[in-house]
């Protein structure tokens, strides 16, 4: 395996120094700008100033981001099990016919 390698990377005119593999670069590459335009945002909105609170806010704002989008995949993979089960139902014969 390669040797980890340090990246610097920069949010809100802040470098920042990070070790990764160098097959994971580019995707801390992204994440940071991704991070910096999303931290950026909240600064501009003129309510919050301090590094300290546009990065929790940042990172509440994602976290809830987060929080959604594992429920809904929880939701998707529900209604798919549940529709493999209807079709198995069905190929066995114990299912309702097809509407």
């Amino acid at each position: 395996m390669a040797e980890p390698e340090l990246v610097s990377v920069r949010i809100l005119d802040r470098e920042f120094k990070v070790m990764c593999q160098p097959g994971e670069r580019r995707g801390l590459m992204e994440a940071a700008l991704f991070l910096d335009g999303q931290m950026r945002e909240i600064r501009e909105s003129g309510k919050l100033t301090s590094m300290e609170k546009i990065a929790v806010m940042c990172a509440l704002n994602l976290a809830d981001e987060l929080v959604k989008l594992r429920q809904e995949s929880a939701d998707r993979r529900e209604q798919v099990d549940q529709r493999l089960l209807d079709l198995a139902g069905r190929l066995d014969g114990t299912g309702s016919p097809p509407e």
